[in-house]
């Protein structure tokens, strides 16, 4: 059975359609220092089938739902079991109708974490911090130097 429509863009979805929200640590950078943040973003079905076979991830777990259960009333909720310091990610809303529209074409994806379960078991790693405020300034020493004739038909 399907319920109305969870976001006004995204015709396709139902409250019903699946979706894993994980749980990330991240990193903030302010005055030059780094602070440790607890974020809810949702999980698209390719990444989490990849963090299942064991890459390094920033996600502690994950939790799998509903549209309808974390965004009920187009302002977003957190799932039962996340710390009450979690903040969301931004575009939580527009991230989590594109995750779920994964789910809908890869089904077999929503076997990995049944909905209402929790999965913690990643290789959960901060080795490689996720900073989310962070700048890339691009600069003209990081242009690769090509050979005149790269482009040229020899």
């Amino acid at each position: 059975m399907t319920t109305a429509i969870v976001y006004p863009n995204a015709a396709d979805l139902t409250a019903d359609d699946y979706i894993a929200i994980g749980l990330a640590t991240c990193f903030i950078k302010d005055d030059g220092e780094v602070h440790q943040v607890r974020i809810a973003e949702p999980i698209p079905s390719a990444a989490l089938e990849a963090i299942t076979k064991g890459i390094a991830t920033s996600y502690e777990l994950a939790y799998g739902t509903t549209l309808g259960a974390v965004l009920p009333n187009e302002s977003p909720q957190l799932p039962a079991g996340f710390p009450p310091e979690t903040q969301f990610c931004d575009d939580f809303a527009e991230r989590l109708t594109a995750a779920a529209r994964t789910y809908k074409k890869r089904p077999s994806a929503q076997e990995i974490i049944p909905i209402g379960s929790t999965k913690a078991d990643f290789n959960f790693s901060t080795d490689r911090k996720r900073v989310l405020n962070s700048e890339r300034i691009v600069k003209t020493e990081d242009n690769v130097k090509q050979h005149s004739y790269t482009h040229q038909v020899l």
